[in-house]
């Protein structure tokens, strides 16, 4: 498995991946699947050398990816913080996919100028939470409720990790 800088050839696939979590339910708290015009601009404003997104593939399919986002865009005091959202195509999973990718931004933080990384799970999300407890992330924030799923409330988890 290869981990590298994404490119825009990427795009489909890593929208595609995305659905998938779309469509499961509690894995991410978009409703409907996205296209690629409405993460184009997204794609554009992460730059590889502070915010990248990386792709990790096999003989050129992507299998899973990761990006690296500001946090609180704008706001010079949290300019050290990033956060991270990682997705990975369902036959890929439970295959150490996902940990590679947040292990690669990890290794990168120096690189990427980050001294913390917050992942933002629902707390309906268990497997996303053991995963980021096993790499050492801790539960450093709570917001009760405030995703609802078609009458189904469902809350925030902050968890961090300082890098730096």
């Amino acid at each position: 498995m290869d981990i590298r800088i994404a490119t825009e050839t990427d795009l489909p696939a890593i929208i595609e991946i995305y659905n998938q979590s779309v469509i499961a339910g509690f894995e991410t708290a978009d409703l409907t699947p996205l296209k690629i015009e409405d993460r184009n601009s997204w794609f554009r404003d992460h730059h590889p050398e502070h915010n990248p997104i990386f792709v990790a593939s096999d003989r050129d399919i992507v299998k899973g990816w990761i990006s690296v986002s500001p946090y609180r865009s704008g706001r010079m005091a949290l300019r050290f913080t990033k956060e991270i959202s990682y997705y990975v195509i369902e036959d890929n999973r439970k295959q150490g996919l996902g940990t590679a990718l947040i292990e690669h931004v990890v290794k990168a933080s120096k690189m990427i100028n980050a001294k913390t990384l917050l992942a933002i799970v629902l707390d309906e999300n268990k497997k996303s939470i053991v995963l980021l407890q096993k790499l050492g992330f801790n539960l450093w924030g709570r917001l009760p409720r405030v995703a609802d799923f078609e009458g189904k409330e469902c809350g925030h988890l902050y968890y961090g990790l300082r890098v730096n």
